[in-house]
């Protein structure tokens, strides 16, 4: 795809659009369609509010957390990600809060790595990425759907090995890792 191609105009035009659900963290609609070949349809779109993924690594360690997911009625190892169920207006600070919040750590450096649509197949919601370095540890600050996470600290080797292995599948974290590895190897080139 060309960049020229990617500021065209919408093939798929908004008909209508009404809310079938909402609650605090999320806004699901049903938007009535009309795509650019006549043909009309539905497209169902759960909006969330920005977020965002952190990579905290020291002395060649990984922090992940464990929890329960409820989606796919299993525990999961993933990177610390998340948002506060409003408008953010400053990814950084959402950043440090989500890695203090669910880990307990304090990072010295934040660094951007990017941006990423969690799914934009069905779901808007934009997940800010950042490298956390020269982590101190303090206290927690888990919300109550966080009762049940562990905190794990992997060598980078066992982090990606997980990853090979499918141990860990969560979607933005195999995809902050690839933005960390292409920021890195522009570090060192």
């Amino acid at each position: 795809m060309t960049a020229e191609s990617s500021q065209q105009s919408p093939s798929i035009t908004t008909l209508s659009t009404r809310e079938v659900y909402r609650n605090r963290w999320m806004r699901v609609r049903e938007d009535q369609i009309l795509r650019s070949n006549g043909q009309q349809g539905i497209y169902g779109v759960v909006d969330k509010d920005e977020c965002a993924i952190i990579l905290p690594i020291d002395q060649g360690r990984v922090w992940l957390v464990e929890q329960f997911r409820y989606t796919i009625q299993q525990r999961a190892l993933e990177l610390p990600q998340g948002g506060w169920e409003r408008e953010v207006t400053d990814a950084e600070e959402l950043a440090r809060g989500e890695l203090r919040e669910e880990t307990g750590l304090h990072a010295e450096t934040m660094i951007y790595l990017g941006t990423l649509w969690i799914a934009y197949g069905f779901a808007q919601q934009k997940q800010h990425v950042y490298l956390a370095t020269g982590l101190t540890q303090s206290s927690t600050h888990r919300d109550a759907e966080e009762h049940d996470l562990t905190v794990h600290s992997l060598s980078v080797e066992e982090f990606e090995q997980k990853m090979l292995d499918g141990e860990i599948a969560d979607a933005s974290t195999l995809a902050a890792w690839g933005l960390y590895l292409m920021w890195k190897k522009q570090q060192e080139g």
